[in-house]
């Protein structure tokens, strides 16, 4: 056959990775964990697809405020654009605006799915990453926003996260009021204020006060524009957020200390409301039980989305990490949010209060596996049924009826070998528990082979001798026909994924 030179290269675009059936199965059992925290809490589920409207999900990109620069679009046949959604907040105002009437208020809600972003790729940064949101919509006050942040603690939890996280806790509306004070009224500006403050975990505030003024650039020589604030505003901000090292700034009567930086702020009715409403979720997480090992209120955390109006919240995680340097680095942030009283207000004439947070599952699965915490071990494959006599397909195919009727997982061999070695092989890469062989002979005697590949995997490794291994055929057992699907049952590996999947 002439070579054809025109086969196309495998590969993936930028930003993009296939996920193995170990990894699959490991995300499945934390999302599993994740769910279960939610519906504790009263929520319930939705979906909504991964097109919106481009118009529908706003200029809040994180990295830009021109959205088409951030999202993926296309345009329909009735050329309308339509944008694959880049988070699931803005779509939820949408289906909540949509379905006004007939949902419950406050309504509470969780969604997993993938999200995608336009954005330069990089190390730990995709263009497609899974998240999973839970949110209240028709709720003000402090007190949602509380709750959220106890939803945040009791999850890392469940995860077996304890003592390795913290959920950090500001008000956008201290910074707004500071930012007040300082002269910063245009809206680019204030974003570019927010965002610089944002990276403060990435650059410290060397390289935030950069951004803060006149700029920065990268090691490979990007650009990013700074806010363009004085000497003053830059110190300004600084000391707001050095607040972040108070002892307890947890307790409620110690968040009124903030309120000392009034100095500056001089009486902002914004900056003041902040204030009352951190103080307010510091008594709720006080009364709750939720100390300052799990929930700190830390006057740094900025968020970078430009929908926040209120209280946001970041989880971090507080262990270390080598990054690709080989510098121990603290693991960070896989998950936060926020109050946006603005979102669904921009489909509906009417104030709607919101609040809500988003974990990021790749990023958290990551940190599992670093803890221990997450099982990446290979999937159990199938139980195999090998095929010896190609005239006997139908009996073979009998005997995986018979193990799958019975909730085993079971596969006929189909590749086009008759070889028992490469069959074997096959079954090895198919991590199975066992196969099962029956030739002429067996067929004759009414009996099949069972072996189990774990039990003799670990009995030939203390066999040296090559001749004792083929007599002794550890883990291989000769079992009637009509006796061979308890037999299986009764296999450590079978038995462990039967009851794992009911």
């Amino acid at each position: 056959m002439a070579k054809n030179s025109a086969l196309i290269e495998p590969r993936l675009p930028r930003g993009f990775v296939d996920s193995e059936p170990a990894d699959l199965a490991a995300i499945e059992q934390m999302v599993a964990k994740i769910r279960h925290v939610y519906e504790r809490y009263g929520f319930d589920p939705i979906q909504t697809p991964f097109f919106e409207y481009t118009e529908a999900l706003g200029k809040f990109l994180p990295d830009t405020d021109r959205p088409n620069a951030g999202v993926f679009s296309v345009q329909d046949d009735d050329d309308q654009w339509m944008s694959l959604r880049y988070d699931l907040t803005a779509p939820l105002a949408r289906y909540f605006a949509q379905n006004y009437q007939d949902l419950p208020k406050p309504f509470r809600s969780y969604r997993q799915g993938w999200v995608f972003r336009n954005e330069k790729p990089g190390p730990g940064r995709f263009r497609q990453f899974m998240q999973f949101d839970a949110d209240t919509v028709g709720a003000g006050g402090p007190e949602s926003d509380a709750e959220m942040c106890m939803m945040m603690a009791d999850t890392m939890d469940a995860l077996g996260l304890q003592g390795k996280y913290v959920v950090r806790v500001n008000n956008r509306k201290v910074l707004d009021g500071v930012m007040q004070a300082i002269g910063v009224t245009d809206e680019a500006q204030k974003l570019t204020v927010l965002r610089a403050i944002d990276k403060l975990d990435k650059f410290g505030f060397g390289g935030v006060r950069l951004l803060l003024g006149p700029g920065r650039r990268d090691e490979s020589g990007d650009f990013t524009e700074g806010a363009g604030l004085t000497e003053h505003g830059i110190d300004t901000i600084q000391r707001l957020v050095t607040f972040a090292a108070m002892e307890n700034l947890n307790d409620p009567s110690s968040v009124a200390r903030l309120a000392g930086y009034d100095v500056i702020v001089r009486d902002n009715a914004t900056y003041d409301e902040g204030i009352a409403e951190l103080r307010a979720m510091a008594g709720l997480f006080d009364s709750a039980g939720y100390g300052p090992d799990r929930i700190k209120i830390d006057p740094s955390v900025v968020r970078g989305l430009e929908y926040y109006t209120g209280p946001v919240f970041e989880i971090e995680l507080t262990f270390t990490v080598q990054n690709e340097k080989g510098q121990d680095v603290v693991f960070g942030s896989v998950g936060g949010g926020g109050r946006y009283d603005g979102l669904v207000s921009r489909f509906r004439n009417e104030h709607t209060p919101a609040t809500g947070f988003s974990i990021g599952v790749s990023r958290l699965a990551s940190a599992l596996k670093l803890t221990g915490n997450l099982d990446a071990a290979p999937v159990t494959g199938p139980v195999v049924v090998t095929v010896m006599e190609k005239d006997r397909i139908a009996d073979y195919q009998k005997m995986v009826a018979d193990l799958r009727a019975d909730g085993i997982r079971a596969e006929l061999f189909l590749g086009s070998s008759k070889n028992m070695g490469k069959q074997m092989k096959y079954a090895d890469k198919r991590n199975a528990p066992a196969v099962i062989i029956q030739g002429s002979d067996e067929r004759e005697q009414g009996v099949v082979q069972i072996k189990d590949l774990a039990e003799g995997a670990e009995a030939a490794a203390s066999i040296t001798d090559n001749a004792a291994w083929k007599t002794e055929r550890p883990g291989q057992y000769s079992v009637p026909r009509d006796q061979m699907v308890d037999f299986v049952k009764q296999i450590p590996a079978v038995a462990a994924w039967m009851k794992a999947n009911g």
